[in-house]
């Protein structure tokens, strides 16, 4: 499962030469230009009310001269100089310097960025002064925190290599906290072994739960959890923030993005976590091509689910919290795929500067098109926006890591297909709304045929009160004439009149679905009768 995603497009020499190059939809509804200009990352910043008077956009990295792994626009606090912001770059690992990543409405700020080449002993004034500086953006507190997503042991190892973390001793003011994350080698080599565990052909429950705990798989997806949920706490409490692992590619991410969904119910809608994922993982240079492994010629030891990780932490949320978020578990499970499938140009390239030079967005579909085109394939029925869910607090005891069947073990031989109960909650809700509509067709039908037959008698209509219960008590005064004998109906759709004929009418009633189906019990289309295919996992 896990091998043969990350490895599917191993023929492939050339970026050119993927799939989202060549691929054009069947169906010509979808523009190509549908869904890539959807994200603005300075009107995101906007939307958390930035820039203000602690926290400016600059112009530094406009042409991705200073940091190539960085989008263009970036935000730093108002009062770190140029100067400043250049001497932090030059000292932190790939020239990722400190950056705005979220604001919270509290005035806490989320920062993030890489290592500083610190070795042993080694220290940078400018990086220390914006250090200072994003600590001064926020003056409700007096310290800020510095979170090193990597376990201890390992960012000291660093520093033999000349990186490592920040001195407490050269940064004043902040509170240094290290948190257990494994690296992409530990994560890699974890899939590979879940991968193995739900290949196993007739397993036994203490083979499977075996496996499945010697993997360590569930145990990494709770380290993430845990340190996101960590970040979103004290941003709550007002506490600034700085997440940084050894790059700041993909632990940080991972971080960020999840803190900022705990805090922010725009991020759990189905366009806000499109525009969380544009920011933190594609504007900030997630390596998808290296980590995903597109190329023949990648590195097999750069190859890591990171971002299949964060998928499973949302999916964890999602169990938690079934109301909070407007996308279904179908939502991630295609992104997944298309993720592998490399038949949009959303995740192609290791950096914004890649998409901008290999002009993704003129060549190929944005997989955010597809989504605007079957938007309600992906919507929970179950989706309140209301104010219990404006920030998550989950329960992150071992017991709610859940194993997620739904995306490892979906091909799983000799169990027949189940239709989720979300599907079938929005089929539901898809007949009701249907149902709605056929009752509006109705009263307006119903006022329309009260009139036709007003005008055959020279009896006044009054204006609707009741809605359809007042239309038919009308109709029942009309079907009686002078004679006492009733009122030929017929006729009255017959008359020269009469602005609609009686085979319009009903051809018109006939319009409206009252009849439903079950999906999984539909055989052949209700409009040609043309059968469907079904396709059985045997």
């Amino acid at each position: 499962m896990g091998n043969l995603n990350m490895n599917m497009c191993f023929l492939i020499v050339h970026i050119e030469g993927l799939y989202c190059f060549h691929y054009t939809p069947s169906r010509s509804l979808i523009r190509r230009s549908l869904g890539w200009y959807q994200f603005d990352i300075q009107a995101e910043y906007q939307r958390f009310g930035v820039p203000n008077q602690y926290w400016s956009l600059t112009n530094l990295n406009k042409d991705y001269e200073l940091c190539d792994t960085y989008p263009k626009y970036l935000y730093a606090p108002s009062g770190a100089s140029s100067a400043v912001i250049i001497g932090s770059s030059k000292f932190r690992s790939k020239g990722r310097f400190p950056v705005l990543s979220y604001l919270h409405s509290n005035g806490a700020a989320l920062c993030r960025c890489s290592q500083p080449l610190s070795g042993f002993s080694a220290r940078c004034l400018e990086d220390e002064q914006l250090m200072a500086s994003i600590l001064q953006a926020n003056p409700r507190t007096r310290f800020m925190y510095v979170v090193d997503t990597r376990p201890r042991i390992n960012a000291m190892a660093n520093r033999a290599a000349g990186k490592g973390y920040e001195n407490e001793a050269h940064y004043s003011d902040i509170k240094f906290m290290f948190f257990g994350i494994e690296n992409i080698h530990v994560m890699r080599s974890s899939l590979n072994k879940l991968s193995e565990t739900c290949e196993l052909k007739d397993p036994s429950i203490n083979t499977f739960l075996n496996g499945l705990q010697s993997c360590g798989w569930l145990r990494h997806i709770k380290a993430i959890l845990d340190t996101s949920h960590w970040v979103a706490t004290s941003m709550e409490e007002g506490f600034t923030v700085l997440v940084h692992c050894s790059d700041g590619w993909d632990r940080t991410a991972q971080v960020c993005a999840i803190a900022a969904l705990l805090l922010d119910p725009f991020y759990r809608t189905i366009h806000g976590f499109q525009a969380l994922i544009e920011k933190e993982w594609l504007a900030f240079g997630h390596k998808f091509t290296d980590r995903c492994g597109f190329l023949q010629t990648s590195d097999s030891k750069e190859i890591s689910p990171v971002f299949g990780q964060f998928l499973d932490c949302i999916w964890q949320l999602t169990r938690q919290f079934p109301t909070a978020f407007q996308f279904s578990e179908k939502y991630l499970i295609m992104m997944h795929d298309y993720l592998y499938s490399c038949q949009y140009g959303t995740f192609i390239g290791n950096c914004e500067k890649d998409r901008v030079d290999l002009r993704v967005s003129e060549r190929t579909y944005s997989l955010w098109g597809f989504v605007s085109a079957n938007i309600n394939d992906f919507l929970n029925p179950f989706y309140l926006n209301d104010k219990e869910n404006q920030i998550l607090r989950p329960d992150l005891s071992p017991s709610n890591i859940q194993f997620w069947r739904g995306l490892y073990c979906r091909f799983d031989s000799g169990i027949e297909s189940v239709e989720p109960v979300n599907d079938i909650a929005l089929s539901l809700q898809d007949q009701t709304a249907s149902l709605q509509d056929h009752v509006k067709f109705l009263k307006k039908r119903i006022i329309s045929l009260a009139g036709m037959l007003g005008s055959k008698k020279e009896e006044g209509i009054v204006p609707e009160q009741n809605g359809v219960s007042s239309s038919v008590m009308r109709l029942s005064k009309l079907t009686v004439k002078e004679d006492t004998k009733k009122l030929d109906v017929d006729s009255v759709f017959h008359s020269e009149c009469d602005p609609f004929s009686k085979s319009q009418l009903e051809t018109e009633l006939n319009s409206v679905a009252v009849t439903w189906k079950n999906i999984g019990e539909t055989t052949e289309c209700p409009s040609c009768q043309t059968p469907f295919s079904q396709s059985v996992t045997k």
